[in-house]
């Protein structure tokens, strides 16, 4: 994970994941995104934002929560 997108030591905030990472067009693409960010060593993640994409599901937050809280395992990865 790139430092520049910690504002405290292993905190992240979700918008700036959405920021540094236009490529991502998907909320499939942000859990990828949220994974790495995890995996990486991001401790905490800040809901600051809503994600706007349309595949966007009402219940977004529960979907993010768990895949950040399983990182590289999301991924395919063993931790």
């Amino acid at each position: 994970m790139a430092d520049n997108l910690e504002r405290e030591p292993g905190m992240v905030n979700l918008s700036d994941l959405i920021i540094y990472n236009p490529e991502v067009q998907t909320f499939q693409g942000l859990l990828r995104v949220v994974a790495i960010a995890a995996r990486d060593g991001a401790r905490f993640l800040i809901y600051d934002v809503k994600p706007d994409y349309a595949d966007t599901p009402k219940k977004w937050q529960p979907q993010v929560e768990r895949v950040f809280s399983l990182g590289a395992r999301f991924l395919g990865e063993r931790a």
